[in-house]
């Protein structure tokens, strides 16, 4: 019984309080709810409703035992979904099983407590997949809720404004902190929140092969894969090719890069201008840097193959910045090169022999490999072609089937066939992918290429040219390149909204969003370790190490808790005008001979006093009575204020 009698008070919780909670919790837990399992969202959803329904009645929370079973069937369940209970998606997963079990045992304000702490968690959990802008500011939202409901529970009388408000300062005075520790705290190379094993399961791009319908389901995504700042002019549509992974071996359906060397220099000769422009890279977990064909430097950390591919030396799997200089006019390779051809010949036997032997008439009809590539081109021009996001499934004999049956395909169809024509007439060829177009945003100037923009075309060796770019594409659907996808292909076909969209004021409004965004991306999210190294040397401190920044960052916080908390006491002391008044009415006794002992408290001090002049004693005990009720009582009235100052300024002894 003595420690119950001397234990901190921990009431029941009330009803307003408990929904001011079930939203704080609801906030953090909507983004998770398209991640988790059908099965779950349900069960989040009944007991939230089945918490509310007991709040409502006043009715018992049930026992013991049926959580127990909540607990053991949903871990049970868990693990069936992920077939793991550890990792990122599990993990949450069971957080949010946990947390709203314990909606069924909350009762007082203790559990309360505990449940918004969780939640915080739950809402750091949130970045564990994404950092946008929307998710920081519906997280920044959440922490309030559930940082106004921890005041709610302090000061369960005040109205809900004034606690939300309260809130709102408390974060406000953390501020300065969250910056410091942002600008000083020692960066991590690679993203903080992320798995080994499941970091990168959402990041989408585009993969180390192609098959038929590869590419046409990535260009029904609107998905950023870069961006791009030009220094000086933007070079024409047409001419917008963005260089990625380049394959040579196919098995009869899937191309694939075969073996990759890297080179210390790019082998090309440029003409004309170059462009000069800055790639702001989204990841994509595979090692290919993308740049405008052709790029003529290697980036930091990057190098290059013979095939002119760009590799980064580890995985893309952070955003990454470089400058790249490029020439959109070019002679690509020299005789050198002619060792190095056979893997663009190499063909599997037995598949297309309708595709061969079509190669091999052109090859006895022309005199160049130039004029077999020539007529491959006017085939695709003139025999009916039509380009599409919907082919139908090819069979085994792929190239056959779409060349001669169903003339309808994406670019990914049109580059293998031409390739596989290429190589089937003698002719050196190889399939470059990556991305054709962009779409510049007059905003803030960044050129966005999308998912959307993902492009396949060929390269066939040229003798006395060497390499040369041939879009096959281009010959069947010409507005394709010129244009962009969205002109290309049919109406029916499904293509993100704002492809297609009409709606002029709808796509200023997604300018101005992906303006913001990038700002988001360039300052915040890019703020990795090279761009710390840069801000901490502008500042004075050359080449700084962890324990230089570790000891900043400490002295740093520490000063502004300092100067937070001088300024809260001065703050606290200026603004009671209450305390001011009683501090000046003892100022007036004081200087007539009565000072209040330092033990005294109001009420024997008003007796007192009270008693030494009693022809003040109505006034004395007026006073004391106001600044009691004013003080320590549960409501202030601006009418109580008033007279107390009224009372304070025209006594005297």
């Amino acid at each position: 019984m003595a420690s119950d009698k001397h234990s901190a008070p921990n009431p029941a919780i009330q009803a307003r309080h408990l929904f001011w909670l079930l939203a704080g919790l609801a906030l953090v837990a909507a983004p998770h709810t398209p991640r988790l399992p059908w099965w779950l969202n349900l069960i989040a959803l009944i007991l939230f409703a089945w918490r509310i329904y007991l709040a409502r009645g006043k009715r018992a929370l049930p026992q013991k035992w049926l959580l127990v079973l909540f607990v053991v069937g949903g871990v049970l369940g868990v693990y069936l979904t992920y077939r793991t209970i550890f990792g990122r998606d599990s993990g949450v997963a069971l957080l949010v099983l946990f947390l709203s079990l314990k909606l069924l045992e909350l009762h007082h304000q203790r559990d309360a407590v505990v449940l918004v702490l969780l939640s915080y968690f739950l809402a750091l959990t949130n970045f564990f997949y994404t950092q946008t802008l929307p998710i920081a500011g519906l997280m920044l939202v959440s922490t309030l809720v559930n940082t106004a409901s921890l005041v709610n529970f302090s000061a369960p009388g005040r109205a809900l404004q004034a606690n939300l408000k309260t809130a709102g300062v408390l974060l406000a005075q953390a501020v300065p902190v969250m910056l410091l520790l942002f600008f000083l705290f020692p960066r991590v190379q690679g993203p903080l929140w992320g798995l080994p094993q499941d970091a990168y399961s959402g990041v989408t791009g585009l993969s180390d092969s192609m098959s038929p319908g590869a590419i046409s389901r990535l260009s029904q995504s609107d998905a950023i894969a870069f961006r791009v700042r030009f220094a000086d002019d933007v070079p024409p549509r047409s001419r917008l090719y963005w260089r990625g992974p380049v394959f040579w071996n196919f098995d009869g359906r899937t191309w694939r890069a075969g073996t990759v060397r890297s080179f210390s220099e790019i082998r090309f000769e440029g003409r004309g201008k170059p462009y000069d422009y800055e790639v702001t890279l989204e990841p994509h977990k595979f090692n290919w840097l993308f740049a405008l064909e052709l790029g003529a430097k290697i980036p930091e950390n990057a190098k290059v193959t013979p095939d002119n591919m760009l590799l980064a030396r580890t995985q893309v799997r952070d955003r990454v910045r470089y400058d790249m200089r490029s020439y959109t006019d070019f002679t690509q390779g020299s005789a050198d090169d002619a060792g190095e051809l056979r893997p663009g010949l190499q063909l599997p036997a037995g598949f297309n022999p309708r595709s061969r032997r079509l190669a091999q008439e052109w090859k006895a009809g022309a005199a160049t490999d130039a004029a077999i590539a020539g007529k491959a081109l006017s085939y695709f021009r003139d025999e009916g072609f039509a380009y599409t996001l919907e082919p139908p499934l090819l069979g085994r004999d792929s190239v056959d089937e779409f060349l001669f049956g169903s003339k309808r395909g994406f670019c990914e169809h049109y580059a293998s066939s031409f390739v596989f024509l290429m190589r089937a007439a003698g002719v050196p060829a190889r399939i470059v992918t990556g991305y054709q177009g962009g779409e510049l945003n007059p905003v803030d100037g960044y050129m966005i290429v999308r998912q959307s923009d993902a492009h396949a075309w060929a390269e066939v060796w040229l003798g006395g040219r060497g390499w040369v770019r041939f879009d096959p594409t281009a010959a069947a659907s010409p507005v394709r390149v010129e244009s962009g996808i969205a002109a290309a292909v049919p109406a029916t076909d499904p293509l993100p909204l704002m492809a297609r969209t009409t709606f002029y004021w709808l796509r200023e409004m997604r300018y101005n969003w992906d303006a913001l965004a990038n700002k988001w991306n360039q300052l915040v999210l890019g703020y990795n370790p090279e761009r710390q190294r840069q801000f901490l040397t502008s500042m004075g401190m050359n080449e700084p190490s962890w324990e230089d920044m570790t000891l900043t960052l400490f002295w740093g916080v520490v000063g502004l808790l300092a100067l937070l908390t001088a300024w809260l006491l001065r703050r606290m002391r200026s603004a009671d005008p209450v305390q001011r008044l009683w501090l000046r009415f003892c100022a007036k006794l004081r200087d007539s001979g009565c000072a209040r002992a330092p033990h005294e408290g109001p009420a024997d001090f008003i007796e007192r006093t009270a008693g030494r002049y009693p022809t003040q004693a109505e006034n004395i005990r007026a006073i004391g009575g106001l600044y009691i009720a004013l003080r320590y009582g549960g409501r202030a009235e601006a009418r109580m204020l008033a007279e107390l100052r009224l009372l304070v300024r025209e006594f005297s002894v």
